[in-house]
């Protein structure tokens, strides 16, 4: 299971590559289509809103098919999109190109973390799950920073092309080292659809959205906030992407333990993350070795927050784990697509240095719905029975 857990891993990995490997593309993008940076961000959140949209329903729609043929399909899309992007289409194609393999990521996604929680112990199936969501920091401390550096040497049609080959590794990946799979008993569609009208599992998905809101407040603009405001030369932002990645490796590691043994306490830890990180944001000025230290803690609290998402959405749901982690994962997106946004209106109404605000408030709103969810599971005392009269 390790083997697979891992191979999976490298999928998300390869998914995560074509989703985020964007940001560090985004200044050269506005400029080549003269266009708003803030438009320019929309391409990360117009991929994120079609994953929130599309998520939940197609992995329902394929849970009958083989899990192996499914993560292979899910590679082509990602494939094409890469070599369209490298040949420098319109904008609206670009747009298009975005969409598409935004339309595969979720089901690739849920079905990764359905296969390790189908086929694991229970006991292991946190440290399995981080082993499958670390692929999102090996592609930050690996192959985001890669198409930064491809960017800055060869222009931006180059991490594109750099996208459509990791894919294709991944697609090579996928087919040589993971064993036919064939899908397993599950709920029926009307039961897993119920666990939509479970009011802990709503307040749960809610938690997720406000969490990773307030992390892309400000990570979506990662690059820009960095050259800007702590003005970092533009030949080490994929330094910092190094380091950012490699400690979000660190916090996956480090969440997966914690929620073996407590999943309210991690839950509560991570929370605090969005506000501690603008915290020092704001405190810091432009010194590098402050900043460096900042983008380290940065990837440390940021990486795990898919991970505690996925925990918390499926433990309020362990009837339908696959569609619930497809619902993790849109919601999680739809974070994105909101972080983004409101980030791009604080940049166009108080500027790019005012963004940490964002995580700030994102974060509180999530304290408030984890508080009301820890309410509503806290067991109720049992009421008393009277003595029987002598």
């Amino acid at each position: 299971m390790k083997k697979i857990a891992y191979c999976c891993c490298f999928g998300i990995a390869c998914m995560t590559t074509t989703y985020f490997g964007i940001v560090g593309i985004l200044p050269q993008l506005a400029e080549h289509y003269h266009i708003s940076l803030d438009k320019a961000g929309s391409l990360v959140s117009i991929y994120a809103v079609t994953i929130a949209l599309v998520g939940p329903f197609a992995t329902l729609l394929v849970s009958n098919f083989n899990r192996r043929v499914v993560l292979l399909a899910g590679f082509a899309p990602f494939l094409v999109a890469g070599v369209v992007s490298a040949l420098g289409p319109p904008f609206w194609v670009l747009v298009l190109m975005r969409i598409v393999p935004g339309l595969f990521h979720p089901v690739f996604f849920a079905t990764s973390l359905g296969i390790v929680g189908a086929e694991s112990d229970p006991a292991e199936r946190p440290r399995l799950m981080a082993i499958v969501l670390s692929g999102i920091g090996v592609a930050t401390v690996v192959t985001i920073p890669l198409i930064t550096y491809a960017v800055g040497q060869w222009g931006w049609p180059a991490g594109f092309g750099l996208q459509a080959i990791i894919s294709a590794l991944g697609m090579a990946a996928t087919y040589w080292f993971i064993p036919s799979l064939p899908a397993t008993a599950h709920a029926g569609f009307r039961e897993q659809l119920g666990i939509l009208v479970k009011p802990v599992f709503l307040l749960s998905a809610a938690m997720a959205l406000l969490l990773v809101s307030g992390w892309f407040c400000t990570y979506g603009y990662f690059v820009n906030y960095l050259l800007s405001i702590k003005h970092v030369a533009a030949g080490s932002i994929s330094y910092q992407l190094l380091l950012f990645g490699a400690m979000g490796l660190v916090g996956n590691w480090l969440a997966g333990k914690l929620l073996g043994r407590s999943l309210q306490v991690t839950t509560y830890l991570l929370l605090a993350g969005p506000i501690l990180v603008a915290a020092g944001l704001l405190a810091t000025g432009s010194q590098l070795a402050l900043t460096t230290g900042m983008v380290a803690v940065w990837g440390l609290l940021y990486a795990p927050c898919f991970l505690l998402s996925s925990a918390v959405i499926t433990a309020a749901a362990p009837e339908a784990v696959a569609f619930a982690n497809s619902i993790a994962a849109s919601f999680s997106n739809l974070g994105v697509a909101v972080g983004t946004t409101v980030g791009g209106w604080v940049i166009a109404h108080y500027g790019i240095r005012s963004l940490p605000w964002g995580n700030v408030g994102f974060a509180l709103l999530a304290f408030a719905v984890a508080l009301l969810l820890g309410w509503l599971q806290k067991p109720k005392p049992a009421a008393l029975t009277p003595a029987p009269s002598a």
